[in-house]
């Protein structure tokens, strides 16, 4: 993960150098989010049919030779704006494979009573490595070239191939249970629809994709750049900064009763809808990092439980297509946010593009949230274990 977010930092950097419209750093994301809108289903009946394993060692294979590729355009100087996009294009491809098996995988390392854990922990590494990666990407850039942070990523993947050597072949389990996971991605959807706390959680996640994550993914690079008048080593440190909330947020977890999670969900609902509103404001490197160690620290509370709360109540023989139904309410959602907030932003200028994400983002979770808080359980001893789902005719 260190070196993926070197290659984010280092091909969000490159993209600024290239053009100063937001509009375009959002269709880079919306290049690779088109073939997760269109393959991740598959991919989830993929993951509950098929060797896990397998699939992710295929996909780390491709994103080496993505990102070599990129390494080497970089570095000749003959990148392009759709040299980008292309590249972003086939990464897409690879990820709408590796994400529902990577999801679907680590409840599967557990028991059940473990899966809060193990997703804590996953989230963890993940948002920890933010402390490092794009620092170290800053650094690379300025010292080596942005080509570099390219290379780096691609000789990461080797490490993550190795581990997954390392892991034995699921076990087969009963006759209905295989039966249940060759079964259609119709099965996915009908559970996702009859469970309240899954569907809820998704929305939730989906609503944070929408409003504010192109501000942490897209939009990132541009603000330092335009508004803080900041270079590549300081966006690199700012990102690393931002890492901090993502880490608490994801240690936090592992110590969240379930008594604590609809308060908790409210806390970073706010927290996110301050922190937007306070970015909108910042004019100086310090205060803008105060603030994204806030939105990086809500967003990964409400993410990091939305995605235990869904994990924990998947039934197993499902768990790739519910995850792939998850994964698209970010990953799926991001490029078509990437453009409108993008375009908003533009139009309004980003102060006021932030602001008005930040309201809206906070109408709709607040609706989400009240249907929860009245309606839904989120203890973690009424997951729907028993819940099957036949499979259509």
């Amino acid at each position: 993960m260190t070196g993926t977010w070197m290659q984010l930092m280092a091909q969000s950097w490159v993209m600024a150098q290239l053009t100063d419209k937001a509009i375009m750093l959002g269709l880079v994301n919306f290049a690779g989010g088109i073939p997760m809108l269109a393959l991740t289903m598959i991919g989830g009946s993929m993951a509950d049919k098929h060797d896990k394993r397998t699939i992710l060692v295929v996909t780390q294979i491709v994103q080496i030779v993505l990102a070599c590729l990129m390494g080497w355009l970089v570095g000749s100087g003959a990148v392009q704006i759709w040299h980008i996009l292309t590249v972003a294009f086939l990464l897409g491809i690879s990820n709408a494979f590796e994400m529902p098996s990577a999801s679907a995988l680590v409840p599967e390392l557990v028991g059940r009573n473990h899966v809060k854990t193990a997703i804590a922990i996953d989230r963890a590494v993940f948002h920890g490595t933010r402390l490092i990666g794009p620092s170290l990407a800053g650094y690379a850039v300025a010292r080596w070239g942005a080509s570099s942070a390219f290379y780096f990523n691609a000789l990461s993947y080797l490490a993550l191939i190795i581990a997954l050597l390392t892991l034995k072949p699921r076990p087969l389990g009963s006759e209905e249970e295989e039966s249940q996971r060759r079964s259609g991605m119709g099965d996915g959807i009908r559970y996702v629809r009859s469970d309240k706390p899954t569907l809820a959680m998704i929305s939730m996640m989906a609503a944070t994709t929408v409003f504010v994550f192109p501000v942490m993914v897209v939009m990132l690079p541009l603000f330092v750049k335009n508004i803080l008048h900041l270079e590549a080593r300081e966006m690199g440190v700012l990102m690393g900064i931002s890492g901090i909330g993502s880490l608490v947020g994801a240690v936090g977890l592992l110590t969240v009763g379930s008594n604590f999670r609809k308060p908790l969900l409210c806390c970073g609902v706010f927290g996110t809808v301050i922190a937007l509103t306070g970015l909108s404001f910042a004019d100086r490197f310090w205060t803008a990092a105060s603030f994204l160690v806030l939105l990086s620290l809500s967003v990964s509370t409400l993410i990091g439980l939305s995605n235990i709360i869904v994990q924990e109540r998947a039934p197993g023989p499902l768990r790739g297509r519910v995850s792939a139904i998850a994964g698209l309410s970010f990953f799926g959602l991001l490029p078509i946010a990437g453009l409108g907030i993008t375009s908003l932003c533009d139009a309004m200028g980003m102060r006021n593009g932030l602001r008005v994400s930040a309201a809206i983002y906070l109408v709709i979770s607040i609706g989400i949230l009240v249907g929860v808080i009245r309606n839904v359980s989120m203890h973690p001893d009424e997951v729907a274990q028993g819940t099957k789902v036949s499979p259509a005719s």
